[in-house]
């Protein structure tokens, strides 16, 4: 049986055969090895029918389209990728598979990414020997090297995160892929960092992230550019560390103070966003104003106090108390207190306020001289010594002097602890008052008479003393003449001293000797005293003596003559 063409006797063009093959291509087998496009006809039981413009429908297993939760993913009228498998059902439907498709699938777009050097996203499944599997529609390995730009302490961590990853080697005869989330993450940090260098300049406000704290600051993430926010950008209060402020992983908003585009250095402040609080500090707090404020740190020369917040003012140890006695601030506040004081200074430019605790009371110094009268008997405790004194409080803020001189009539004292003891009572004389200079000037002996001044009083020139030699010096001997009261007696007013120092001394301590005071200077308390005087005086003594004895005498042999003798020879 002939065709009409050929009944015709013309001949077939092979181009427009080739062009009928085409258009009932649809109806030809689809290739085992070709990936398919399909429309979900239905699903039943186990199974979805799938429609892939072949003659007969195909049939894929409805597993392929679960997932992990068993949830089924596809609805009749989705669109799928399946491939032919070998074979036909029992009712001539053509078997598919999705699963290979998708491995397929995944393969081509991984040899696109490794080619284009893109970023894949993955699920971290689980930690193998040397570094992670990851999960990027294949296993793919990472090595710990290239978990992240910084040293990982622990892989474990990294488990079950979704992370970025870029591919470094590819075998899909093998179906080996090797990874790296460092690369993908360096990547996304030089792309930042071009955008956040273009946007960096003096003056800019950028939000970054802390990245770490310090002792002295913050480092803040601008977007692949680490800047320092220093310790003392923070806050114009006082901030002892970061963390008081900040805390790592948080957000916060800066102010670029200073960039170094060479170096790549960007030194950050936060509190140059805020009004600066020492504005208008002098018409707030003016000399003389009463503040409260908490005390924020001690030292040995004060305590600071914030009056506000980024405002602090010094109470120098000098003005806590009108008592000398304050050696060290923390012996009346500390950190933490609350305390009312007194502003004395403000010097804005320096950004310095001096307060004052002690200007809350009177000065005791300014009533001393209504109180006080010099002459007068005060009592105090011990509070100082020094070489040349004891400083003795007799009132709260008010120390008075007593001079190493006014402590005994009597003692040569070297140092006022021998006979004071510090943190004793001791009573004392008030012998001048200074108020202005804040200045008080006490003595102990005279709490006592003066024993030099009663010597004086009931003793004159030519008078006999006793007394008891106490020491010896090249030129004379020191005689004690009462309780604290000496004499010099010179060697030549000693009889029979020779005047050479090879001899011995005439005098030696421990003698108790009569003495002819023949000096006496009260002004300069100096008592001279002589034995050859007194001898002289006794020798002369007894010379008058025998001559008033002979007088005498005389005088009785005149009176008996008288007697014996007639009244013509008389």
């Amino acid at each position: 049986m002939t065709g009409p063409l050929e009944q015709q006797g013309a001949a077939v063009d092979p181009d427009e055969y080739q062009h009928l093959l085409e258009d009932y291509s649809h109806l030809a087998p689809p290739s085992r090895h070709e990936v398919l496009e399909g429309r979900v006809l239905k699903i039943s039981g186990g199974s979805v029918f799938i429609d892939v413009g072949y003659k007969s429908d195909g049939i894929a297993p409805l597993a392929h389209f679960t997932d992990a939760q068993g949830k089924v993913t596809v609805q009749p009228g989705d669109i799928v990728e399946v491939m032919v498998e070998s074979g036909h059902t029992t009712e001539g439907y053509v078997h598919l598979s999705h699963e290979k498709a998708s491995r397929l699938r995944i393969w081509d777009h991984l040899e696109a990414a490794l080619e284009q050097q893109a970023t894949l996203t993955g699920v971290v499944v689980e930690k193998v020997k040397g570094g992670l599997s990851v999960d990027i529609g294949v296993r793919a390995f990472m090595p710990g090297s290239q978990v992240d730009i910084r040293q990982v302490r622990s892989a474990d961590e990294w488990l079950g995160q979704t992370i970025s990853v870029r591919l470094v080697k590819l075998n899909r005869k093998r179906g080996n892929a090797v990874v790296s989330r460092k690369m993908a993450v360096q990547q996304e940090v030089d792309e930042r960092k071009t955008i956040t260098i273009e946007a960096i300049h003096e003056g800019a406000v950028l939000t970054g992230t802390v990245k770490n704290l310090t002792e002295y600051g913050a480092f803040i993430d601008l977007g692949g550019v680490d800047g320092l926010l220093h310790v003392t950008d923070m806050s114009y209060g006082r901030v002892s560390h970061p963390s008081e402020l900040l805390q790592v992983g948080q957000e916060v908003q800066v102010i670029v103070l200073k960039y170094d585009g060479e170096r790549q250095r960007v030194s950050l402040g936060i509190k140059q966003l805020l009004p600066d609080p020492w504005e208008g500090v002098v018409e707030r707090f003016p000399p003389g104003t009463r503040v409260e404020g908490r005390v924020v740190s001690v030292t040995d020369y004060g305590a600071f106090v914030e009056i506000e917040g980024g405002v602090e003012g010094l109470i120098h140890i000098s003005e806590m108390t009108w008592s000398r006695r304050m050696k060290h601030p923390t012996k009346l506040v500390k950190p933490g207190d609350h305390v009312e004081t007194v502003v004395l200074e403000v010097k804005v430019q320096d950004r310095r306020i001096s307060l004052s605790l002690r200007q809350l009371e009177v000065n005791p110094w300014t009533t001393v001289e209504q109180r006080y009268s010099v002459g007068s008997v005060v009592e105090g405790r011990v509070r100082n010594m020094t070489e040349f004194g004891a400083f003795i409080e007799i009132e709260e803020g008010v120390d008075g002097l007593v001079h190493i001189s006014d402590l005994s009539w009597t003692r040569r004292v070297k140092h006022p602890g021998e006979i004071l003891r510090k943190g004793s009572i001791v009573q004392a004389v008030i012998l001048s008052i200074d108020a202005p200079h804040k200045r008080l000037s006490l003595g102990i002996k005279q709490l006592q008479p003066d024993a030099w001044e009663q010597f004086f009083q009931n003793h004159n020139v030519n008078d006999v003393a006793h007394g008891k030699v106490l020491r010896l010096s090249g030129f004379g001997a020191f005689v004690e003449l009462a309780e604290g009261v000496e004499g010099l007696c010179h060697f030549s007013e000693v009889p029979g001293w020779s005047g050479r120092k090879s001899d011995p001394a005439p005098l030696q301590p421990g003698q108790d000797i009569d003495f002819k005071i023949i000096k006496m200077n009260e002004a300069e308390r100096k008592i001279g005293l002589s034995i050859t005087a007194l001898q002289t005086d006794l020798a002369d003594s007894q010379e008058r003596g025998r001559l008033d004895e002979y007088q005498k005498r005389a005088a009785a042999a005149s009176s008996g003559l008288e007697e014996i003798l007639p009244r013509g020879e008389r």
